[in-house]
């Protein structure tokens, strides 16, 4: 049977970089049937929405979707419910994709483009587990007020112990298959709804005794990201946290155009895409890194279409090429260069299907 990937090319670099995405993932060997949709800024302009009914009706009936970045500054001045993030967050609710997966890797190679130390950030492997639907981004009532006093904004953090439930069997089941540790963050101290949130936990816990289990507050949880980063294993926490610390977490390995994440449903059904943005300064321009979208290409073979191998023959590839010196201008040292060799987007795929072999 072929795997069914809808792929949605988006915006700006998004667009330039997964006709070579497609190349790697049929230079694999696994069969793919690929279908493509509009979503973001192209949709709005082909289609007068960001997400096209139709777009939502093929990610539902995909084993998985490959999306490449959306947005743009050309659609910044529409009203909020017509920009091309809107299209991002009603797929995400329409397919009902409540886990995020943020990887922070950092191959070795690389180890030189953080701005810490080398020693800390050295081969790093650490994975965030966001909660992705709900939350004070999705919680009601919401708003702003205008009385006597001047106008009053304000929003509703709100979790039930389902939804925290669920998000923690996803962390707990993902460090079973790694190193056995999950760090659940919260805001406790403070925070009601942070308090469940810490309690729902440790109820799970009781059902995964080989793994191993602890609490931070959010503000020290920063704080050791930065200070000892490769002390984490698998990170679990809420909508809010979890957009914050994984992009300080992604900072530690030096660039955005290498990291890829995964969103998931409770089938394994997800959507999978680069961390970084379109990038409307460079697309169209052959500079881009292509590796972070690759990267997201290997989580979707392993996480959604049981292609374990392949998943693991792309990430060595990647790998590969980085040892052999290739770089593309975002991860290229700023000083000493020696032995490195600037690469743009279509020569770092190419490499990237030469080292598969």
């Amino acid at each position: 049977m072929s795997h069914r990937v809808l792929v949605i090319p988006g915006d700006g670099i998004g667009a330039e970089i997964m006709p070579h995405v497609v190349r790697v993932l049929t230079a694999l060997g696994p069969a793919f049937d690929f279908s493509y949709a509009d979503m973001g800024g192209c949709a709005i302009d082909a289609h007068g929405t960001p997400l096209p009914p139709d777009t939502l009706a093929a990610a539902k009936a995909a084993d998985a979707v490959l999306l490449g970045a959306v947005g743009g500054p050309q659609w910044d001045d529409l009203p909020m419910d017509r920009r091309p993030e809107k299209g991002l967050l009603g797929i995400r609710s329409g397919l009902d994709l409540f886990a995020n997966l943020r990887p922070a890797l950092l191959f070795a190679p690389l180890a030189d483009a953080s701005s810490l130390k080398a020693e800390l950030v050295a081969d790093l492997d650490l994975l965030i587990v966001r909660e992705l639907t709900g939350g004070i981004y999705f919680g009601e009532p919401r708003g702003v007020t205008v009385d006597n006093g001047g106008r009053r904004g304000f929003n509703t953090y709100v979790y039930d112990e389902r939804e925290i439930a669920r998000i923690a069997r996803v962390a707990f089941d993902l460090a079973a298959k790694r190193n056995g540790k999950v760090t659940s963050v919260d805001k406790a101290n403070v925070l009601e709804v942070t308090q469940l949130w810490r309690d729902v936990v440790n109820e799970v816990h009781a059902e995964y005794p080989q793994v191993a289990l602890d609490h931070l507050y959010v503000d020290n949880a920063a704080m050791q990201l930065v200070r000892a980063p490769k002390q984490f294993d698998v990170v679990v926490t809420g909508n809010m946290f979890g957009d914050i610390l994984s992009d300080v977490a992604a900072m530690l390995t030096g660039s955005l155009g290498m990291l890829p994440s995964a969103s998931l449903n409770a089938s394994g059904q997800g959507m999978y895409e680069p961390v970084h943005g379109t990038a409307p300064d460079i697309a169209g321009r052959n500079v881009a890194n292509p590796l972070a979208t690759i990267l997201s290409a290997a989580m979707m073979l392993r996480y959604s279409l049981n292609e374990a191998a392949a998943a693991d023959r792309i990430e060595k590839a990647v790998q590969t090429v980085l040892e052999r010196g290739f770089r593309t201008a975002d991860i290229m040292p700023s000083g000493r260069a020696v032995g490195l060799e600037v690469l743009g987007t279509d020569a770092m795929a190419d490499a990237v299907i030469a080292a598969l072999s």
